[in-house]
């Protein structure tokens, strides 16, 4: 090395002999390797094999069988994109060997072996329903994989799965021994997640607070609905399914359902588990039914509505979808005391109300189970002048107090015999009379 040369100016050479000479001078060890998951374009398309370019100097090889269907027809074609797993590096052409799937060899037990050790996702019929989960056939072979792998969450009825075709990764192989069978144990939940989390990145970055989202119901529950947006799932709170009162989510909705919601809120979540809390809405993208629930019902118009709740104070009924109103207590018993609205009404039965009045500020209608005619009676009655009211009351308990006085039986004789006669000249001669009256 002369004087002038320094370690950078010799790196700098080495680097550019290397290229000359037609070697790659980054390490080799760079690219994909075995196990790896890649994905590329197909370049071009041979009797046996189709090959790949992976990116960079890479190029990877795949048998035709795994990009055909069951029939034999190939799926993909020149410039499609396939996604695969890195199983092995062909040794005379130092080309990369993908699959995307095992079984479809001749080798079977050394493909699934190959599987389990490279995680490459394997197709298996699901047979049956055994203890903790069920049996399934890969290529002939008998696996299992448990109920708690068979889906993201809980699945309370594996049956459904009896009979599909569905792909798993092989968690477990294990030699069975002289004479018997591997020991496979398969899980369709790895690739779900897997799979959730590649769509979350891309969901997460379009969602906020207020955005209108599409999604799918997943589940059900007494206070709400779960809902995968694509890799996450948000809560749709019963309470934010509509306007309309709803006892159980499974009343308006059911399990794979598609549905338009509107984000309310994206909360932490409480560990890094669980991630965000996403609190969704479909009342949002409804019409308010208060908007118009004045000219819709009017003062004074008769409706018919169904009572939904019972109390002391008074029956709230519906009269339409998200509009409840009241009828106090005073409205239900046409004049007589009640001591509860149940009294006068049953839960769900079907009503004829007259709305007394709308406020759709405050959210209220008043109703009354009175027609119109019969409540104005009952109000001019309650309308008399305060006076008139005071005579009738006195009059009435004065007639009560002679009533309950005891009686002069003289007197009421004395009484009679001048209600037949006329009149008493003097007040001397009623003495005179009601004595008499009394000696006989």
């Amino acid at each position: 090395m002369s004087e002038n040369t320094t370690p950078e100016n010799q790196d700098f050479a080495a680097i550019l002999a290397e290229f000359e000479e037609g070697k790659p001078a980054a390490d080799a060890s760079a690219g994909p390797k075995v196990g790896d998951k890649v994905s590329g374009k197909i370049v071009s398309i041979g009797p046996e094999a189709a090959f790949v370019d992976l990116g960079g100097k890479a190029e990877g090889m795949i048998e035709l069988a795994q990009v055909s269907d069951a029939e034999g027809k190939l799926e993909v074609a020149v410039g499609d994109t396939v996604d695969a797993t890195v199983t092995s590096l062909d040794p005379e052409s130092g080309t990369l060997v993908l699959r995307r799937r095992v079984g479809r060899g001749a080798e079977v037990k050394s493909e699934i072996e190959q599987a389990h050790a490279a995680g490459i996702p394997v197709e298996g019929l699901v047979t049956a329903v055994v203890k903790g989960g069920v049996e399934v056939q890969v290529a002939g072979m008998r696996a299992f994989c448990p109920v708690s792998q068979l889906e993201l969450r809980y699945v309370e009825n594996p049956e459904k799965f009896v009979g599909q075709r569905l792909t798993f990764r092989i968690t477990r192989y294990e030699e069975g021994g002289r004479g018997r069978r591997p020991n496979i144990v398969l899980s369709r939940r790895a690739l779900l997640e897997e799979e959730a989390q590649a769509k979350a990145a891309e969901t997460r970055a379009r969602l906020a607070p207020g955005a209108i989202v599409k999604g799918t119901v997943t589940a059900l529950t007494d206070y709400g609905a779960f809902v995968d947006l694509g890799g996450l799932e948000g809560m749709l709170h019963v309470s934010e399914i509509g306007y309309a009162r709803t006892a159980h989510p499974k009343d308006v909705l059911t399990v794979g359902q598609e549905l338009e919601v509107q984000v309310l809120k994206i909360e932490p979540g409480k560990d890094a588990k669980r991630g965000e809390r996403i609190s969704l809405s479909r009342k949002a993208l409804e019409r308010d039914p208060w908007q118009d629930a004045a000219a819709r019902f009017p003062e004074r118009s008769r409706v018919k509505g169904r009572v939904l709740r019972l109390e002391s104070f008074g029956a709230f009924i519906e009269v339409a979808p998200g509009l409840e109103g009241l009828a106090h207590i005073s409205e239900l018993g046409g004049g007589r005391h009640l001591r509860h609205s149940r009294e006068a009404l049953q839960l769900g039965q079907d009503v004829e109300v007259t709305v007394l009045g709308v406020d759709p500020v405050k959210r209220r209608i008043s109703l009354s189970l009175a027609e119109p005619g019969e409540r104005e009676e009952r109000e001019q009655v309650e309308a008399k002048p305060d006076k008139a009211r005071g005579r009738s009351d006195r009059s009435d308990r004065g007639r009560e107090r002679e009533r309950d006085r005891p009686r002069d039986a003289g007197a009421e004789e004395a009484a009679a015999a001048a209600s037949s006669s006329g009149s008493f000249a003097s007040m001397a001669d009623f003495f005179r009379t009601s004595q008499s009256v009394k000696k006989k």
